[in-house]
């Protein structure tokens, strides 16, 4: 994960600070945050019960503001976050479940940072740490909570295979068609598997008819 964050922040065009947060059992907890102001930010947003993360946890799939010292909808963490030097927050919601909510936030300086390509980038970036997070044990229970997102771990699967990649390369491989033909991660993602399915389908009736014949 702390590679994943590492990685949006040198990739997604005005961010400076990221970081995964996780409401579980009504306790907010930060996971691999690229630097403490991140984890002060989600502490305060939780303290506070306002903010546009706990928004984007709790309402939004993505959300973004470009200037909270001007933005009336929480004036308490504004006013916190500004002396601390936040400009802008761009936040995706990663998952949902009865007992656990997550989202990937990322933090600005400047005033207006983040623009409609920062926000698709970034929703890439958050296909890529939700489908992290299904993978690790502790958050296996997770796995039917997400969705179409297992389509874009079964498609890295194959393209692992397939390719000789490792896991990060083939969720690159993914991310390059996707920006290169326009279209969706996810679609992208549902295209290789699709492929993959209907290949492996015409292996089985080739080996089926040859079984037949020999017979």
């Amino acid at each position: 994960m702390k590679g994943i964050v590492t990685a949006a922040v040198a990739t997604i065009p005005g961010a400076e600070y990221a970081g995964v947060s996780l409401l579980e059992a009504g306790q907010l907890r930060t996971v691999a945050p690229s630097d403490d102001l991140v984890a002060r930010l989600d502490e305060l947003q939780h303290e506070l019960g306002e903010g546009p993360c706990v928004d984007a946890i709790a309402e939004h799939h993505t959300y973004r503001t470009g200037n909270l010292a001007d933005d009336s909808r929480w004036p308490k963490f504004a006013d916190t976050a500004a002396s601390l030097g936040v400009a802008s927050v761009l936040g995706f919601r990663l998952f949902a479940t009865s007992t656990t909510l997550g989202a990937l936030n990322l933090y600005s300086s400047q005033r207006d940072a983040f623009d409609a390509d920062a926000e698709h980038i970034g929703e890439l970036f958050a296909a890529h740490a939700a489908v992290a997070l299904i993978g690790s044990q502790e958050q296996a229970q997770l796995r039917t909570a997400l969705g179409t997102r297992d389509v874009i771990a079964t498609a890295k699967g194959i393209l692992m295979h397939r390719h000789h990649r490792t896991d990060a390369q083939a969720f690159t491989m993914l991310v390059e068609a996707s920006q290169h033909a326009n279209i969706k991660l996810h679609d992208v993602a549902a295209w290789v598997v699709a492929e993959a399915n209907n290949t492996a389908a015409g292996h089985d009736q080739r080996m089926e008819a040859a079984r037949v014949t020999r017979g």
